[in-house]
């Protein structure tokens, strides 16, 4: 039934192209090609799996860490963040990238919304860099590479929902993803440094006039009351999940909470921002629910057709053994990043390839990191990464998108940097999740 198999898949990405919906797109090709194959004997299965999808306690987690983000970034904690650290950093060659970055880390970690962190960088940096002097290009590959840190930076979503496919913990990817996402960045902050040292005119500092108008004394109580209340919640939050102290869950619920008492510290905790947060998490809810119901239909349909075979035959064919194979995959999730959301991919894709990997016996967490940092990767690759979009679509009108992709181009570098030597050595992603115990 291979033909079913690449006919099933090649409507999926027809559907996709001409504009439907994932969900939709998803659902009409596994039902079109499992009534076609298995004249839709497999579909009875189908409400004890939607079943199985809506009970899942883990899957509470992400409504409440998306509400945490999105009430964060309605209160507009970045433009706080941002204006305090570039301050901080003011003094410092590239201080104002290297505040960018931080603040990609600190909104990575706190929300974990890879689109509202690059939008809200966007409108409020980017004209600051340009008037600053940094170049167009690198100011824009800044901010797509800081914003898109969230990524794999937990409490990612994306790691959430890898762990329920691959049968781990959460606490585990998110303990696997520390090192990884803290390399990415300490990377970013050093080829900023390394512009300071080769082009100094590409990273000017803010000037000791604008600097003094703020003390020391003013500069550290900023600091205080800026940086400390979204660092404490998210050492509170991932460090209770990695701890073993709570479930994602219950960290969650603390983070939505949480997230409410920083507003209200900010004094800026009204009806209008719970009402806003509210609204968006139930969009960004639903959609994420939708595909993931719409999946098990596709799911059932590829794996009666005998897709896991075709999966194992594709692999087989790949030389290299086992090494090529893993490179294999992650060519495939690369290619795919350029065209599919993270959650179809991880919902439609991993699945169907995954099993082939279990059977070979490969650590199911560093191949997770591994595909969560290409994946991270193809986000912001030219032609089609998402975050270049996302940036350009709330650019100035001089930004051209020339602009963006020769911007990001050292970032890539950088992060297939890391996608090689978490590759090469596994102890980067494996040494702190033995470390706490998981």
């Amino acid at each position: 039934m291979d033909y079913h198999i690449l006919l099933m898949l090649g409507t999926f990405f027809a559907l996709l192209i001409a504009g439907f919906p994932v969900a939709v797109a998803i659902a009409t090709a596994g039902f079109v090609f499992g009534f076609m194959g298995l004249e839709g004997k497999l579909f009875s299965l189908i409400p004890h799996r939607i079943y199985g999808v809506m009970t899942k306690y883990e899957f509470v987690a992400i409504p409440l860490f998306v509400f945490m983000g999105v009430a964060l970034e309605k209160s507009r904690i970045a433009e706080d963040l941002l204006t305090v650290i570039g301050l901080a950093m003011g003094g410092l060659r590239g201080g104002l990238g290297i505040a960018i970055v931080l603040c990609g880390v600190i909104l990575g970690a706190a929300t974990g919304i890879v689109g509202a962190t690059i939008v809200t960088l966007t409108l409020l940096t980017l004209p600051v860099l340009l008037s600053r002097g940094y170049s167009k290009s690198l100011s824009c590959g800044l901010i797509c590479a800081s914003g898109t840190l969230g990524q794999i930076i937990p409490p990612s979503l994306v790691l959430i929902l890898m762990a329920d496919i691959v049968g781990l913990s959460v606490g585990t990817l998110f303990a696997a993803a520390v090192v990884p996402g803290m390399l990415l960045a300490v990377l970013f902050v050093g080829y900023l440094l390394l512009l300071a040292v080769i082009n100094p005119t590409a990273v000017p500092a803010i000037n000791a006039a604008e600097r003094a108008e703020t003390s020391p004394m003013q500069l550290i109580k900023k600091l205080f009351l800026v940086v400390v209340p979204p660092a404490v919640l998210v050492v509170f939050v991932l460090g209770s999940i990695i701890g073993g102290v709570a479930a994602p869950t219950e960290a969650a619920s603390i983070g939505a909470a949480g997230a409410l008492v920083i507003a209200a510290i900010y004094g800026r905790l009204n009806y209008e921002l719970v009402r806003a947060a509210t609204k968006t998490t139930l969009i960004i809810s639903s959609m994420i629910f939708f595909i993931l119901l719409a999946s098990q239909v596709f799911s059932l349909a590829f794996r009666g057709l005998g897709g896991e075979h075709f999966v194992k035959g594709l692999f087989d064919g790949v030389p290299g053994e086992l090494t090529g194979a893993i490179l294999f995959l992650l060519l495939i999730i690369f290619v795919l990043g350029f065209f599919m959301e993270w959650i179809e991919i991880s919902y439609i894709a991993l699945p169907i390839m995954l099993p082939f990997f279990y059977a070979q016996g490969v650590d199911m967490v560093w191949l997770s990191m591994l595909i969560a940092v290409i994946l991270q990767t193809s986000f912001l690759t030219p032609p089609f990464g998402w975050s270049l979009f996302f940036l350009q679509g709330v650019a100035p009108k001089e930004i051209e998108m020339w602009d963006v992709y020769k911007g990001v181009i050292p970032f890539i570098l950088i992060q297939l940097l890391v996608v090689a030597l978490v590759f090469m050595f596994d102890e980067l992603v494996l040494w702190l999740p033995r470390v706490i115990g998981w």
